[in-house]
């Protein structure tokens, strides 16, 4: 009887560490798949320097700048909640790209590096930090705000999860096909998912604003944070 009574015991201390370490787990996993992905993303863009000395990825980041152009000229009529929008309106498949990854965020006081999709369609959103359609793209440039959607943690994954922990005047560096892009936090907000004038393109600034749900672990409000670029 004693056996078993440890043997239980045993049972329930490995099966509360489990509980434990599992989350802490699962984020080294998703982790170490994400800085495999910007990797990878980084090797495929030394490939198109090298095969067309620049040429490509300048076009491309002209083609980008100019669709920020129109979209701020025509306005953003088409912006809903930052989880709804699962449409692609610039897809860089078009351009010969095997998918919509447009580069990567990197956060330091949060401690996260995730790869940026286009489009907040499911799937984008478990692999990483999504693209909001009909907002700039993130290349950079006056009249520009690009809108960045991200879980608050999923399937034990940090993503946005600590976003509450970012100061003003924090670093948030955004690296697209042509370069690395450094904003610093501005402002912070708690909006209603219906509150879409908050992000929109603001005349003569170049933004970057990162959208996640609040509070954490629910879902019927959502954490702003609006980034402004600095020169180095």
């Amino acid at each position: 009887m004693r056996k078993v009574l440890i043997v239980l015991a045993l049972l329930i201390l490995l099966a509360g560490i489990g509980v434990f370490v599992y989350p802490h787990v699962q984020q080294f996993l998703y982790t170490r798949h994400a800085r495999a992905v910007i990797a990878d993303f980084e090797e495929r863009l030394e490939g198109y320097r090298a095969e067309s000395e620049d040429g490509t990825l300048r076009w491309l980041n002209d083609m980008m700048a100019e669709y920020n152009e129109h979209l701020y000229k025509t306005g953003q009529a088409g912006l809903v909640d930052a989880f709804s929008l699962t449409q692609v309106s610039f897809s860089l498949q078009e351009f010969g790209f095997e998918e919509d990854m447009i580069g990567y965020i990197y956060i330091p006081r949060m401690n996260i590096e995730l790869p940026i999709y286009l489009g907040a369609s499911e799937e984008n959103m478990y692999r990483g930090a999504a693209h909001l359609t009909q907002t700039s793209l993130p290349v950079g440039g006056e009249n520009h705000n690009a809108v960045i959607a991200a879980h608050r943690g999923f399937r034990n994954a940090a993503m946005f999860r600590d976003i509450e922990l970012l100061e003003l005047g924090d670093d948030i560096f955004i690296t697209n096909f042509y370069q690395t892009l450094r904003y610093q936090v501005v402002e912070t907000r708690i909006i209603i998912p219906t509150q879409v004038n908050t992000v929109l393109i603001q005349s003569g600034r170049d933004l970057v604003t990162l959208v996640t749900c609040h509070p954490y672990r629910h879902n019927f409000q959502r954490f702003v944070v609006f980034a402004e670029r600095v020169e180095d």
